[in-house]
C-alpha cells in the first residue's frame, strides 16, 4: 500500500495485494486517514471487477457519511456497471474534480 498527501487528499495506491487486502488495510488504519478527502488509486492491478469495487461501498458509505470525499480511480473497469452509491472514474485529474464538485456542494448545504 502506497500513501501520498496532498493538502486535505490521502491518495492510496494499490501494487500487488488484491482488492480484499486493500479494503481490509484501509479500514485497520482508517483513523489516519478519516479526516481527509480518500482517493484510492487502483490503476496498477491490471483486473478490476464490479465484485472489486464493491468491497470498497462500505468504506465509502463511512467516508462520505462523515462529509468526506471518496472516489475510487480506476480504468480497467466499465463505468456504466459502477453502482451510484460509489464515486470511480478513470483518472487521478476527474478524482480531483470530483472532490473539488463535491467540496462545493458541501459548502452550498447539500
Amino acid at each position: 500500500m502506497i500513501i501520498d498527501r496532498d493538502g486535505n487528499t490521502t491518495i492510496i495506491a494499490q501494487e500487488k495485494a488484491s482488492v480484499k487486502t486493500l479494503v481490509h488495510n484501509i479500514e485497520q488504519a482508517y483513523d489516519t486517514y478519516k479526516n481527509y478527502h480518500l482517493i484510492v488509486r487502483l490503476s496498477s492491478l491490471e483486473k478490476i471487477s464490479l465484485e472489486d469495487v464493491i468491497e470498497f461501498l462500505r468504506l465509502s458509505n463511512n467516508h462520505r457519511g462523515a462529509k468526506k470525499s471518496f472516489v475510487v480511480v480506476s480504468d480497467q473497469v466499465d463505468l456504466d456497471q459502477m453502482p451510484d452509491e460509489i464515486v470511480v472514474v478513470p483518472t487521478i485529474q476527474e478524482a480531483y474534480d470530483i472532490i473539488e464538485m463535491e467540496d462545493m456542494e458541501r459548502d452550498l448545504g447539500f
